[in-house]
């Protein structure tokens, strides 16, 4: 039971995330149509987080628009008088156009009103970029320092060619400075280059590279992780682990006998023994001694935390690890420049979904998996406005596609109409509006189904 009320807190801490940073981008986004719509003296009815069939959540009227917080968290959106949008209010395209009415504008307010969310979410990924550069800083851990090159964690890797050891040089050729760098850019290139004994090695890629992740990994463990010996880091005050008398930076050298020099091989001896006491020689210093060690059921030791972190190796010399903090001025061009990068890596993503032989889209997920990417143990600030921003950049290039019922559905015919000088009929915008919104719902449909049921995916 215990347990279960721990998965259960961790889903509702990820639920909690997910739904603040939506509501987030969502109030934004609709805020840029919103701001652009009352620049241009249009009459904005209503403005809504999250969708309102039937019932709202809360609603209070002010002036000539109704502001509220509506039960169904697919979205939100604002209801500009005399607009053909989700609302499909047709009795009121049945009067006469009005002067405070979205189409009584000329195309060119009409254009620049379809473009205010998008604007504001990519305006906020700037924002929350440099912020993010400046308060937290750029992490780099360098891979040309890496002392003993990357340990491999999932199985994938090694059915791809990467081995223990490797030192990462570069994707598609070009080099990767940043060991965080790198499985980001892995993902959607078609080769990699190590440096495997002295020598650079070449991996190739399979092109369903993404098809292979999405089949085969099902876990949170890292595809890379560092590699480096097993250093004791800290031991809980009472317990058994107390009574070993174990210090910081004792180093497990073997187990039962069998050297072990990196701690992916002490965590394989330990998950042979699975349970009962080991035999675990230690280094400190130019000392070493034995002890016995008891695991618990997860092949572990209970409460026992191990020296890991890029900071704590960089003090030994293992890597170098550097954190970059922007002053105020520099983190804005910093935070235009990594948004540019994220934008870019995403389109890259976005690509091999639309190639069927990649196998992408059977990564697609909905919010199942939106909410997977925030941590389920803790509150990490810098990792909720890091994904949130992410978010913003996928919001508003989704939002610009070309499909009706999105905003760059209607972009697309507004330009039209600024070609051609003809304004596409209001009975045509609502059959667009009503094919848009079918559209928008059969992928919603199947991105959630692929959350939960692995539709289209090898059982």
């Amino acid at each position: 039971m215990e347990l279960l009320a721990i998965n259960w807190g961790s889903v509702g801490l990820k639920v909690a995330q997910l739904l603040l940073s939506l509501s987030i981008l969502v109030i934004l986004h609709e805020f840029g149509h919103y701001i652009t719509a009352k620049w241009f003296k249009c009459r904005v009815e209503k403005f809504y987080l999250f969708f309102d069939p039937w019932f709202s959540i809360v609603k209070k009227k002010v002036g000539d628009t109704v502001y509220g917080i509506g039960w169904l968290p697919l979205g939100g959106y604002v209801k500009i008088a005399g607009m053909v949008d989700e609302s499909m209010d047709k009795e009121q395209l049945k009067q006469p156009p009005q002067p405070w009415e979205f189409r009584s504008k000329p195309a060119w307010q009409r254009l620049i009103i379809m473009l205010g969310g998008v604007t504001v979410n990519i305006l906020l990924a700037f924002l929350i970029y440099a912020m993010i550069l400046m308060v937290w800083g750029e992490k780099k851990v360098y891979n040309n320092s890496l002392q003993y090159g990357v340990e491999v964690q999932d199985s994938l890797m090694l059915d791809l060619g990467f081995k223990d050891g490797d030192k990462l040089l570069s994707v598609n050729d070009k080099p990767v400075e940043n060991f965080y760098d790198f499985i980001p850019k892995l993902i959607v290139a078609g080769s990699a280059t190590v440096e495997r004994d002295g020598k650079p090695v070449n991996i190739q890629l399979p092109v369903n590279l993404i098809e292979k992740l999405v089949e085969k990994k099902r876990s949170d463990v890292p595809l890379l992780g560092i590699r480096s010996p097993f250093w004791v880091g800290e031991a809980p005050d009472t317990g058994a682990l107390a009574k070993l008398g174990l210090q910081r930076w004792d180093k497990v050298i073997m187990v039962d006998s069998v050297p072990t020099p990196f701690r992916s091989d002490v965590v394989k001896a330990f998950e042979k023994k699975k349970t009962g006491n080991v035999q675990v020689t230690l280094q400190r210093g130019d000392q070493q001694f034995t002890s016995t060690w008891p695991l618990d059921s997860s092949n572990y030791l209970s409460g026992m935390k191990i020296i890991g972190k890029p900071e704590s190796l960089d003090s030994i010399g293992v890597l170098k690890y550097e954190v970059k903090k922007y002053g105020f001025f520099a983190a804005f061009p910093a935070g235009v420049k990594l948004a540019g990068e994220k934008l870019g890596w995403y389109i890259d993503q976005f690509k091999k979904i639309l190639s069927p032989k990649t196998g992408a889209y059977k990564g697609v997920g909905g919010f199942k998996a939106m909410g997977s990417v925030f941590p389920g143990d803790s509150w990490d600030w810098e990792h909720f406005w890091t994904i949130t921003a992410f978010f913003s950049i996928v919001l508003a290039f989704m939002n610009l596609l070309p499909i009706p019922a999105l905003d760059g559905g209607h972009v697309l015919f507004t330009l039209g109409e600024m070609i051609t000088g003809r304004k596409p009929s209001e009975k045509f915008l609502e059959y667009a509006q009503i094919v848009g919104f079918v559209i928008l719902m059969a992928l919603m449909l199947y991105a959630n189904g692929n959350d939960w049921f692995g539709w289209g995916r090898n059982k």
